[in-house]
């Protein structure tokens, strides 16, 4: 009789173990037979289940299982249930627990890229999220459960919105808003519930089906999330909760690329119809590089909280913290690296918390505790090779003293206007700081309510990166014209 094998999923069904219980066991050798096929283990069927599985396990020996596979960093990976199932797992969950608390409305978080945004706002889309399954299983071994009975009552209570708008950097309007709308498209094919919904009208599910077709005006695509938030809420008969993940990328390229105030006039729009006055909005939450001014981007939006590495609150939420990074290379039997990690990976200061790049440390560990800069070239810097372009020579020289491992001094101010940049040479060092280039030493005194503050490189990654991608391209970027402009389309 020919053998079958069965997939970890299958097994861990048939056994009521989780999926990573059971790929466990297989690293561990303690299923004979399992192979691993690419991404899977494949499991004989008739496997016996291991005495160390049907036996209840005292604690040690539960710990001793568990220190025979080490779980991998999740590099790249921003699905929470994935991480938590499958890899080691830095526990924000408290971050919940703020956003309780706070009772904002709309919340606006900034952060340079790779500093865990994307997984923290999926973090928070599966625990509030209503789904089939029973999701608290992926928290009740967290710090938001150990918060108490009134922090758990929210679980998988609300319908969720979420968009990201990492992949939005197209270089013209007309593929731009191909893509803003698509994205909107994908997030309504989430909700597809709401087309047999009997407490919806016949009018709310057109509009539904012309987003889905893409043959919806482009005024509806702009007002399309306060539409879908109204739906969810009828039908659900509950509040909604928004999540916009890199709400800035479009806006970026849109600067770039000589469509600004198209991009700026699409996404006013459909952040206003989902987050300003929404009676159908529990909270809404953005996250982004930087933090664009009220007035050219969220006008009216008066219910704004905005928290960025200059703020106190939630500065421990996005990066590591040293004891977190001290307790990882203990679990990795690397203690004695730390010292190594602190001088490469260290030295972000968001408030009064000490941060490391945790992208990098999780790459660390994985590259066998071999340094490199690994933040290297995970986001653009046209912008800033802009600016540098544009610059004088007293900020070329700063940049060169920032190299030498000296202090800069420079007025910061996150609330960026982006047509006043080439207005405001000194805005480059604001942009240097959200972007992850810079940390701030300490804050010298304020003018006109802005910190003046003294500036510099944070560890021996960024003055690698700075090396290369900011002072060697100086001469290289950015020669011709950049981008060319096109006609916001009507429909």
């Amino acid at each position: 009789m020919e053998k079958k094998w069965i997939k970890a999923k299958e097994l861990a069904k048939m056994w009521g173990l989780s999926s990573r219980r059971v790929n466990q066991l297989c690293k561990a050798n303690l299923l004979p037979g399992a192979y691993k096929d690419g991404k899977f283990w494949m499991i004989p069927s008739d496997v016996e289940k291991p005495e160390i599985v049907r036996k209840k396990k005292t604690q040690s020996e539960q710990a001793q299982e568990n220190s025979l596979v080490k779980r991998p960093c999740p590099v790249g990976i921003t699905s929470y249930k994935e991480v938590t199932e499958e890899c080691y797992y830095v526990d924000k969950t408290l971050l919940i627990k703020n956003i309780i608390d706070d009772h904002s409305k709309v919340f606006l978080f900034t952060r340079p890229r790779r500093f865990g945004k994307t997984l923290m706002m999926d973090m928070v889309r599966t625990f509030f999220e209503k789904s089939d399954r029973n999701t608290s299983q992926y928290f009740e071994d967290k710090k938001i459960w150990q918060a108490g009975e009134l922090y758990q009552k929210y679980q998988g209570k609300y319908p969720v919105i979420f968009l990201s708008f990492k992949d939005a950097h197209q270089t013209n309007w007309n593929e731009m808003y191909k893509s803003l709308c698509f994205t909107i498209k994908e997030e309504f094919s989430k909700h597809v519930e709401l087309l047999s919904s009997e407490a919806l009208t016949e009018y709310d599910k057109k509009f539904f089906e012309s987003i889905m077709s893409g043959t919806a005006e482009s005024t509806e695509y702009q007002f399309a999330l306060g539409k879908l938030s109204s739906m969810l809420a009828t039908h659900h008969k509950s509040k909604v909760i928004i999540i916009i993940d890199e709400y800035d990328t479009p806006i970026q390229q849109g600067y770039l690329y000589d469509y600004y105030d198209c991009v700026v006039g699409f996404m006013r729009n459909l952040f206003s119809a989902a987050l300003k006055d929404n009676e159908n909005l529990e909270f809404g939450i953005l996250t982004g590089i930087l933090r664009i001014a009220k007035e050219s981007l969220f006008s009216g939006l008066n219910n704004l909280v905005v928290n960025t590495i200059l703020d106190e609150k939630y500065s421990e939420y996005f990066g590591f913290t040293p004891q977190e990074m001290q307790k990882m290379a203990v679990y990795y039997g690397k203690s004695e690296k730390i010292q190594e990690i602190r001088s490469w990976y260290d030295g972000y200061l968001f408030g009064k918390q000490e941060i490391y790049n945790p992208w990098s440390v999780m790459n660390y560990f994985t590259n066998d505790c071999k340094p490199k800069a690994f933040w290297s070239r995970t986001s653009g810097n046209e912008i800033i090779g802009q600016m540098i372009r544009n610059s004088n020579e007293q900020i070329y020289e700063n940049l060169t003293l920032l190299l030498q491992e000296k202090e800069v001094q420079a007025i910061v101010d996150t609330d960026i206007i982006y047509p006043e940049i080439d207005e405001n040479s000194d805005a480059i060092y604001s942009f240097l700081l959200v972007s992850g280039y810079l940390r701030v030493i300490e804050v010298i005194s304020e003018i006109n309510d802005l910190p003046i503050c003294s500036l510099a490189l944070p560890n021996r990654e960024i003055k690698s990166v700075f090396q290369k991608e900011i002072m060697d391209q100086n001469n290289r970027l950015f020669t011709g014209t950049i981008g060319g402009k096109s006609d916001c389309p009507d429909s």
